[in-house]
């Protein structure tokens, strides 16, 4: 009987230590497991984040940084490329320089003043009779125009000389008009220049040219 006692006493013990060697077995299987659940994936550590932050580094700066450092290499190897010769007579090759062309046109206000109503008068060696209305301009300050209307009345017996002075043989074509237009204007540019000390008329425009 006793000897039975020790044999089932034995046997229990086996049995435990058995048990006892399987949970180990199944707890480290566990534990690999989760490991490669938990520990394998390719989210990132808050905490490692919080600390990259901290330190003043940002991974999403670091990386349009360097997409940008990428960029600027391109842009310089395909920058043109011209080679000279220096003062040791070595070919020197550098960036070539690109050269940016501006068209500046510089425009000026052309300002207009006709005189009122129009100026008829006998052409000279001829019964006909020369009748026109004159304009002015000129490029320079409104001052030339204010110069020419307060000087109307004498301007106006200024041109009606002028025009006495052209026979019908003078004024005759276009050739004959643009002459009868300089007179005028060299006359009211003399007159303005000793009135005002400037005279300033560029233009003389016909607006109406008839002979009667």
């Amino acid at each position: 009987m006793a000897d039975n006692k020790e044999e089932n006493k034995k046997g229990g013990i086996v049995k435990i230590a058995i048990f006892a060697a399987a949970g180990l077995v199944l707890l480290g299987i566990g534990l690999g497991i989760g490991a490669l659940i938990f520990g394998g994936g390719s989210e990132p550590d808050p905490s490692a984040e919080v600390s990259e932050i901290l330190e003043g580094k940002n991974p999403e700066k670091e990386k349009e940084e360097e997409k940008s450092e990428d960029n600027s290499a391109e842009e310089e190897s395909e920058v043109e490329m011209e080679c000279v010769e220096n003062a040791d007579g070595e070919e020197e090759c550098v960036p070539k320089k690109k050269v940016k062309k501006v068209n500046v046109e510089e425009k000026f206000l052309t300002t207009y003043y006709e005189f009122p109503g129009n100026f008829t008068t006998n052409l000279r060696d001829s019964k006909r009779f020369l009748q026109i209305t004159v304009g002015v301009s000129t490029q320079y300050d409104e001052e030339v125009m204010v110069n020419v209307e307060s000087h109307q009345l004498a301007l106006r017996g200024i041109i009606l000389g002028v025009m006495s002075e052209y026979s019908e043989q003078d004024v005759a074509g276009r050739d004959g008009k643009q002459g009868l237009a300089d007179g005028i204007k060299d006359a009211l540019n003399i007159f303005l220049e000793d009135k005002e000390g400037f005279g300033g008329v560029e233009g003389i425009h016909f607006t109406s040219f008839v002979l009667q």
